[in-house]
């Protein structure tokens, strides 16, 4: 099994703020809005920097993505900051009509994802936003795993003609891809090559999914690790390939099952590659209060159940 490093446990909006700041300085079209949220979203050291590109919105998600969708007419290269249930469900008739729509140039940049948000709850914490933002035609849909790909990904994402949302969360999670790759929209990673089973895996799971393999490997069992950094679009020909190699698949997830990567990656496997999948995520829960580390065991988001979907998935080949 290919060994990663731990570089040093990061919270993902720390990349983002990185890769927003360095966004940036490469390009003077960037610019930054935040609903009274600048230090949760680590947006302080991009407006310490360029203040005249920084827009306080306030508690006004609305207002912020569309004052963002006129910026975006206007040439600018608007990044909107809020948390994940805040920026899509709250606001999803404007960014309906006046983002995807019109294919505006804005990036929707969604803290606190998923229910690693922990204590705060479930009025806070979002399982349902990957599955709202995919159904959006034209809408890029990034997910990535660890600080270094959500800087990579923040960057590339500047670089992009359209309307991206870009996923990432609150807690300090293992940092372990290289700190130089760069981020391609669309591309699948290959974590770890595998015969018997495939593990497709987005966001704070891909870590896990690694840890599982180990598990597995010390049964004999060789696992395939795929980060699927982008949900949409979809590297259908990675997901094929590798599907086809292994023959039984399983998609991990910090997401509910409607809309999520599990459904996505079985519709593809379905039309081109029938094979046995199991799902790791939230199935069809709210969350709750609770510490994160808390939290992703009792929903069953952790290397050992990952282990156990993984030999279900084998057992039914």
């Amino acid at each position: 099994m290919k060994e990663y490093t731990n570089s040093g446990n990061k919270d993902t909006r720390s990349g983002f703020g990185a890769g927003l700041l360095e966004a940036g300085r490469r390009n003077s079209e960037v610019v930054a809005l935040t609903a009274d949220l600048e230090g949760s979203l680590k947006m302080g050291d991009f407006k310490a920097e360029f203040p005249e590109r920084f827009v306080q919105c306030g508690i006004a998600e609305a207002n912020m993505v569309g004052t963002a969708a006129g910026m975006a007419i206007a040439g600018k290269i608007p990044f909107v900051g809020s948390f994940a249930e805040f920026v899509t469900g709250r606001v999803y008739d404007q960014i309906r009509q006046e983002v995807a729509y019109g294919r505006a140039n804005v990036k929707i940049c969604a803290s606190h994802a998923g229910i690693t948000l922990g204590e705060d709850g479930a009025t806070h914490q979002t399982m349902e936003d990957i599955a709202l933002m995919r159904a959006l035609p034209g809408m890029v849909v990034i997910n990535p795993c660890d600080y270094n790909q959500t800087k990579a990904a923040t960057v590339a994402a500047a670089s992009y003609n359209g309307p991206v949302y870009l996923r990432f969360g609150r807690p300090s999670v293992p940092n372990f891809t290289p700190a130089d790759a760069e981020f391609e929209i669309g591309k699948a990673y290959l974590m770890n090559e595998g015969t018997d089973v495939t593990i497709f895996a987005t966001g704070h799971l891909v870590w896990e999914s690694l840890q599982a393999c180990k598990l597995l490997e010390e049964e004999g069992i060789s696992a395939e690790v795929v980060d699927i950094a982008t949900l949409k679009p979809l590297d259908e020909e990675a997901v094929i390939a590798s599907a086809s190699k292994t023959k039984a698949v399983v998609c991990a997830e910090e997401h509910n099952q409607a809309g999520g990567l599990g459904e996505l990656v079985s519709g593809v496997l379905a039309a081109h590659c029938p094979v046995p999948v199991e799902y790791v995520n939230g199935k069809d829960r709210f969350g709750q209060s609770g510490t994160p580390s808390e939290l992703m065991r009792a929903y069953g988001l952790d290397s050992e159940h990952i282990a156990e979907a993984a030999r279900r998935a084998i057992s039914r080949k």
